[in-house]
């Protein structure tokens, strides 16, 4: 019954530990960073830990990672532009409000205007400053790395807002469970694919006057999503797309009463351009935090594709555009509703999610397909952490498991 198949940096590193994993970490800790040796090779991250020590463990290596940030990214904070591969990002921000004791929120506010020259673009980016103001927190316009129409949902836009997120959660005091994404035009059109691709990363999202183009709802179960569209905005069927939207964010909350939170708006006798009457959109967002972890996901793959949402992650080698799984928590018990197009899931886990020094039971086509402990390792907590150097989604475990 036992189908399971562990990634490396879950297994166990020989025998023989000679210090407590959490010693072996704060040596590890205390060298230079350049001279450390990977973690994932050490003994001490691949011992079982018991749930203080994975919760010490956590906040030593986000203590780390925080320290790391702030010296390398003060420079790319200071000019507002972040750097990833061959792209990079310059943004502008204005900032409202009184910082909360636990951080401030963040507002991403994406450009229209699309395939033209940069002059343009640069002009809507500008604009787009201008357009909204949130009661409190850094209400922060990217400016789209090209000038193509697709502006905001190419496969290097998610990374460029991974970096942007991490360094202003390290170094303006952003709450990452308190960071939104909005858009108007071509920057609604981002937004309709990066808040069901990247939901994991957003508190909500807002679509102001795009088109979703072959992008689906159905991966925006735990991510608010409000969509509003002039109704005389008929380029591209937007107005008529918009509102089959709202229809299908209907559906799928009366069939699943713990998802899809939405808000549907059309705008009468107002064409594209809606007037600010779509700023209703911000204080709606400002109501939500992160659900960092949901007891239900669903995930489906878009044309980008990721590695993990939420506390699923596909093996590698098997991750596909157009993947669809399903799956849902309730006490120790994982079941796996749909798994389309992969035979085997990981599911990340930890103990804010269910208690680890019980057995966990994984269900798949109604049947049992694992049950025993997950164990808690450094190297799981270091990997998970590394992977999105986000404090929110860290964990301390993982199993993963063959389907079939």
């Amino acid at each position: 019954m036992n189908k399971i198949s562990t990634p490396i940096f879950f297994l166990l590193a020989g025998a023989g530990v000679s210090a407590s994993p959490l010693e072996g970490l704060q040596g590890w800790l205390a060298t230079e960073r350049d001279k450390r040796p990977p973690i994932s090779e050490q003994e001490f991250a691949a011992a079982p830990l018991d749930k203080a020590a994975a919760e010490e463990a956590a906040k030593l290596l986000w203590e780390d990672r925080l320290e790391m940030l702030r010296e390398t990214r003060a420079a790319e904070v200071a000019a507002k532009e972040v750097k990833v591969g061959e792209e990079s990002m310059r943004y502008l921000t204005k900032v409202f409000g009184e910082k909360p004791e636990g951080g401030r929120s963040l507002y991403i506010s994406m450009h229209g205007g699309g395939g033209g020259p940069p002059a343009m673009n640069d002009g809507q980016w500008r604009n787009q400053i201008r357009l909204y103001q949130p009661a409190e927190g850094i209400y922060l316009a990217p400016r789209a790395p090209t000038n193509t129409w697709n502006l905001w949902h190419q496969a290097h836009i998610d990374p460029l807002f991974d970096r942007l997120v991490q360094n202003l959660v390290a170094c303006e005091g952003v709450d990452p469970d308190r960071v939104y994404l909005m858009g108007y035009s071509a920057g609604g059109d981002g937004v309709y694919q990066l808040a069901p691709r990247m939901s994991d990363r957003f508190a909500a999202a807002a679509m102001m006057a795009g088109h979703p183009n072959e992008t689906s709802p159905l991966g925006l179960r735990n991510i608010p999503f409000a969509l509003q569209v002039g109704a005389l905005d008929a380029a591209y069927d937007r107005n008529k797309v918009a509102a089959e939207w709202g229809k299908k964010l209907g559906e799928l909350r009366a069939a699943d009463p713990g998802g899809y939170e939405h808000l549907y708006k059309l705008h009468e006798g107002k064409p594209h351009w809606m007037n600010l009457e779509d700023k209703i959109a911000v204080p709606w967002m400002a109501k939500f935090e992160r659900r960092r972890f949901p007891d239900r996901v669903v995930w489906k793959q878009d044309d980008v594709t990721h590695g993990r949402l939420y506390w699923l992650a596909l093996p590698e080698g098997q991750v596909k555009a157009g993947q669809l799984v399903v799956a849902s928590r309730d006490g120790q018990v994982i079941t796996v509703e749909k798994a389309e197009g992969t035979s085997a899931v990981t599911f990340l886990l930890n103990d804010e999610m269910l208690d680890l020094d019980r057995p966990v039971k994984v269900l798949a086509g109604g049947k049992p397909v694992f049950e025993g402990k997950a164990t808690r390792r450094i190297a799981a907590i270091a990997k998970t952490l590394e992977e999105r150097g986000d404090p929110g989604l860290v964990f301390s475990a993982g199993l993963t498991v063959k389907l079939d």
